[in-house]
């Protein structure tokens, strides 16, 4: 079982409903219940905890993938070197995009009074450290994404500019605010293939939900699809069905309910 958080799992404050508690944990106690989102594991981990289950976590929209227990299934990162040339084109290409960088369990920012960073952190119950030293943030080690912030015209332009500009890496819209930038390598779909083979599941009897134009590539790895009723058009035309209810309405778990599962 595979799901989105934002816009599908979470309501539009972005914070877990407690409605949908019961459904999900039961659930999560008889298949792997994988939250699939563009999200850290500090912004997955609150869901988890106050939904009341253990799953594996695709974070980085796949670039970061781990199991129930927390072990390392996957990383694919932007090399230290080219993420810090990549951080000084998209300050100075993009001056009214708010940039922020994530590695691991690490989320940087240059400033954490920024009304968009100060929106992000309440919406994901976590919180960044202010550092524009991605060298020694990260080290060695490279950096998941880049998350651009902005309004829609804006992320649109980006979207483009930075496609254009970085052509092997994956520049993806979240929603009309919210662009990711990770490694060409990372995909939520190449997320399912890793969480499938990690617990032994053939993805022609996944299930996966989503809203969002980064979800239509997961939504086409699994044998069904379920696009919530708040999606974009492109993104329900991806989907095997489109549910009648949005993430307002506790989408997902009333379709899991009918699902018997």
């Amino acid at each position: 079982m595979f799901t989105d958080v934002d816009g599908t799992l979470v309501d539009n404050e972005h914070h877990p409903m407690p409605v949908s508690a019961d459904i999900v944990r039961r659930v999560a106690q008889k298949v792997p219940f994988c939250l699939v989102s563009a999200r850290s594991p500090e912004g997955l981990y609150p869901i988890q905890r106050q939904l009341g289950f253990a799953g594996p976590l695709a974070c980085f929209s796949g670039a970061y993938v781990l199991d129930h227990e927390g072990e390392v299934l996957y990383s694919s990162v932007i090399g230290t070197s080219d993420a810090v040339a990549i951080k000084e084109y998209l300050e100075t290409e993009l001056p009214d995009i708010t940039v922020a960088t994530y590695g691991y369990h690490d989320w940087i920012v240059d400033d954490r009074s920024d009304a968009r960073i100060v929106r992000e952190e309440y919406f994901v119950q976590a919180v960044s450290r202010e550092s524009r030293d991605l060298r020694g943030t990260f080290g060695d080690r490279g950096v998941h994404k880049f998350l651009l912030m902005g309004e829609p015209n804006l992320i649109a332009a980006a979207q483009g500019t930075v496609s254009a500009r970085y052509p092997d890496l994956n520049v993806v819209r979240s929603n009309d605010i919210l662009c990711e930038v990770m490694n060409g390598d990372a995909s939520k779909s190449h997320a399912v293939e890793v969480i499938c083979e990690r617990y032994g599941v053939d993805r022609a009897h996944a299930v996966a939900f989503g809203d969002g134009p980064n979800d239509m590539d997961m939504l086409a790895a699994v044998g069904r699809s379920f696009a919530m009723a708040n999606a974009e058009a492109e993104v329900k035309a991806a989907a095997s069905q489109v549910l009648p209810w949005t993430n307002e309405e506790c989408g997902v778990a009333r379709m899991l309910d009918q699902l018997g599962l």
